[in-house]
Parts: C-alpha cells; structure tokens; sequence
C-alpha cells in the first residue's frame, strides 16, 4: 500500500510495541504506509524456569526511542507534516515503579505463569462467572489480578516499594510528559476493567492487596497529550507540540488495520502467539465460554480467544529439531508433502501455557505417539496442525456473533509466511481465507483510530486494497481435521484439563 503523500497531507507517526520487536512508520490520512523503511528494533523477552516471562523495561523504553530517532531522521520534510503520534503495544503486560517513576519490577507479560497458585485462590474466593460477565476476563495467570497477588506473596519488600502499577503504555507516557494514564483499550486487557462502567472494577479491587490509585488514570484513546517534556522536545523538536495518543491494544489495532472493523470480517493473526478477534457495537450482553471481550474504545468490543503459541512454537521447533540448519525452502516442501494428520501424533501446543478456551494454568506442551518413526517433519507439522486446532475452537464459540457468511483475515508474521499452513488452517475452518496485504496491521490500525479522532481520515477516498490471495478449503481435509480436533479434546480431558476451560463460568 505505499504511497507518496500530496504536499499537504497530513501523516501519522505509529509505533507499534510488540513482545518480539518495536516499530514505527509513517501513514497518510488514507491509511497508507509511506514507501520508506519501517524502523525496527529487535527485543527479547526473558523466560524464567519456573514460567516468568520479563522484560527490564528500560531496554524496551530505549528501543522505542531508537525507532522514533529513526523515523525522524528520515522524514526530512515531512516531519512539518506530522499531525499526531499513534501507538499500540502488546497488553496483558505490567511494571511496578516507585513513587519517583523509577522502576521497581521488571516488565511483566501474558505468557508469564507464576501466579497460577494466586488465580486458583480468586477463583475460589470470588464467583468466577461474575468476574467474567463483568470484566470480559477470567481469573488466570494471564491477567493482572493473580500477578499482582502473587507479586505481594513472593516479593513483600520489592511490592511495598510499588508507588504505582502501570501498563507499558502508560509508562511510556509518563517519561515523555510526566504523567501517565492507560487507555480503555489497554486497561480492557488487564482484567481489572468493568466492560460495562469503563471504570476500575470495585469487586476485584477489594480483593487484591492494592487500591485505585496504584492503578493508573483512564482515558479513551481520543485523549491525547500535547507539549513533550525537555529532553524529548529537544530530541525531537518537530513533535514538541504534536498530539501523542494513548497506547491501545495491539489486537485491537490489528483488527482496524487488516480491515476488520465489524462483525463482517473477522481477523485471524499468527505472529509470535495467535488470536482469533471480531469487532461489535458496544459489548455483548454475554461473552462466549472460554473466550474474552476487550475493548477497542468506548463505543466498540473485541470479542476472541488467544494462544500462547504461534509462531513462537515453529520458531522453537526450528531450533530444537536443527531444522534451522536445512534450507527454508526444503522445510516448507516436506510439510507440504505430508497428508494431513498422517504423522499419528497429538500435540497439546502449550509450550507457553494456554489461555483461550481452556484457560488452564498449569498447562504444558504434550506429544503423544511418538515412535521410532517420527521424524522431525512429523513434529513441526503436528504442532502446526495443533495450533491450527486451537483456532478452529475459539472460531466456533465466536460462532453466534458471526454473521453467516463471515470472512476470515489473515494477518501476522508467522501464517501467512507458511504456504502449508495457511492450507492446514483453511482445511481445519472448512473456510476460504484472505490474506492481508497490509504488512503492518498493528500500526496501521494505531494510524486510523489516530485520524478518526482529529478528523483526518479521509474515508471517502478509496482505499488502497487491503485484500490478497485467497486460500480455498479441501473438504476431505476439512473432515479429517475435525476427527483429528477430537482426539486433542481427548487428550486434554484426559490431563484433567478440563478443569479450568468451561468451568471457569460458573463453579466455584
């Protein structure tokens, strides 16, 4: 979708923060991404032995700086042009800091699993169908509520020490304008937001060992901040005055960005992790077993279900199995040789826990029926057929929200990177899907929800298309994967995972 901007277009400047790197690039009023080089800046989350995923903070403050550095020092010209600044970041995350803003945490994120003790405890002191109803989130290690418990168990000195818990967003406005707020979007993903007040929820603050003002303030994402604070304006003088936006969530904006911004469309992303997500009107009267609802803003609902694993998993197994050391090509060739479900194994994808639908705390990665035979082939396609599993169930609990003729888009780093994959997929939804030519959703979406609310977007122009190749289903594979989805369901019951899954709306 490149484009070269008119002499007086305006532009937007959108970051997007993600668990695997930071990026930043500019957008016209049309949502087009500028043919310059998008600046990008690597990161690495560190995974602990007993499942903390960290980041120290700073080090990803650094690397958003370097990306706006870049930007900047390649817009010549048009940096006169540069109307507001955007931004998305992956959610779920947290850092404690001080009273003076310095942090005290390092930076925590949704596939950290320590505060499973701490979930299980909520669940059992609160009615777990309540919390879902009115916070769109269940009581897991992925949300806040349990990570904040389990910060107060294991590390009393480091948790008195907290002035304040903030989102990465948030703490990212506060180093550049001295105060912070998060977003609804944002704060959505926390578990702590009643979906329905758009206010901190009252019920799970009274259980968790801090009160709201530790939280930040909230805010649509509308309300931006103007006025840089010195070292900032000085770095970057034409952004002095610029409005900056509130961070939203990067699932959010992805939606937006890949076009998916009503229930007629629906955004299917692979990157690092997975997420199945459809934009409603306002928020649903009941959210789906097993499945979430966030907010986008206030006058709209992200309704899906998230993996823990993605591409993260094809990467590992890369690696693990030294397939890193074939030609890629050659990798893609074997899988597509392969007929579906041939290899006889059954892969539970958990190499990072497991959040939607089943919501399992201490659930792990399983293979079962390897033998003498397997091959390191048959182990990346079963894990990429699993995967593949998970999304075929969130898609069916998203079922009545759909209209019935729904198109399914495809976006991300990892599927669409896959031939074989993206063949698996369509086969296990027995649907067609698109694969979006927007190489960068996140931030495109950060860009339209940043021009929607000046009053740039020029949604009467025609939009550059957005849509690529289709992939068509195989109705025999589409039978075969459904066989093959049961015996994973099996195989999950049998570890006693069911526990967790449905169980969650209305047992105590």
């Amino acid at each position: 979708m490149p484009t070269t901007p008119s002499n007086d277009s305006p532009l937007i400047l959108a970051l997007d923060i993600g668990s695997s790197s930071v990026r930043a690039q500019f957008f016209t009023a049309r949502g087009a991404a500028l043919p310059a080089p998008t600046a990008h800046v690597p990161i690495r989350l560190r995974a602990t032995p007993d499942g903390g995923s960290e980041i120290d903070v700073d080090v990803l403050l650094t690397a958003v700086w370097r990306c706006v550095d870049r930007e900047m020092e390649d817009a010549g010209d048009l940096a006169d042009r540069i109307a507001g600044v955007a931004s998305c970041t992956f959610v779920t995350n947290l850092v404690g800091v001080d009273a003076d803003g310095r942090p005290v945490t390092p930076l925590t994120t949704y596939a950290d699993t320590r505060a499973a003790e701490e979930a299980a405890a909520l669940r059992a002191d609160l009615d777990p169908a309540a919390a879902h109803a009115r916070t769109g989130c269940y009581l897991h290690t992925s949300y806040l509520p349990a990570r904040l418990r389990w910060y107060a168990r294991t590390q009393p000195a480091r948790f008195e020490r907290v002035a304040h818990w903030r989102s990465l967003g948030a703490h990212i406005e506060a180093q550049l304008f001295g105060a912070a707020a998060v977003s609804f979007s944002v704060a959505s993903w926390s578990g702590l937001l009643n979906r329905h007040t758009l206010t901190w929820d009252e019920e799970l603050l009274a259980a968790l060992p801090i009160q709201k003002h530790h939280l930040s303030a909230l805010k649509d994402v509308d309300a931006p901040r103007r006025g840089l604070r010195a070292p900032f304006a000085r770095r970057w003088p034409a952004l002095r005055d610029a409005p900056w936006f509130p961070a939203v969530g990067d699932g959010a904006a992805a939606n937006l960005g890949s076009g998916c911004a009503t229930p007629a469309r629906i955004a299917l992303t692979v990157g690092t992790t997975g997420a199945v997500r459809v934009v409603v009107p306002g928020t649903p009267a009941e959210v789906p077993a097993g499945l979430w609802c966030y907010r986008v803003d206030r006058g709209r609902s992200l309704v899906g279900g998230a993996l823990s694993g993605g591409g993260n998993i094809y990467a590992w197994m890369r690696e693990t199995m030294r397939l890193e050391d074939r030609d890629p090509a050659q990798v893609e060739a074997a899988l597509a040789e392969m007929a579906p479900d041939a290899h006889g194994l059954t892969v539970l994808p958990f190499w990072a826990g497991e959040r939607s639908p089943g919501w399992a705390d201490d659930a792990r990665a399983t293979l079962h029926g390897l033998s003498l035979a397997t091959t390191p082939v048959d182990l990346l396609r079963a894990s990429l057929e699993a995967i593949s599993y998970r999304i075929g169930l969130i898609f069916e609990r998203l079922r009545p929200l759909l209209p019935a003729d729904v198109q399914v888009v495809v976006s991300g780093g990892a599927l669409p990177a896959s031939p074989t994959w993206l063949q698996i997929t369509s086969d296990v939804l027995g649907r067609p899907l698109i694969i979006s030519q927007v190489k960068e959703a996140s931030a495109r979406g950060a860009a339209l929800l940043a021009l929607e609310a000046l009053g740039l977007h020029e949604t009467s122009a025609p939009d550059a298309s957005i849509d690529g190749e289709q992939i068509t289903p195989n109705p025999a594979n589409h039978e075969v994967y459904q066989a093959a989805m049961a015996r994973q369901q099996a195989l999950y019951r049998i570890l006693g995972k069911e526990s967790s899954p449905d169980s969650l709306q209305g047992n105590r």
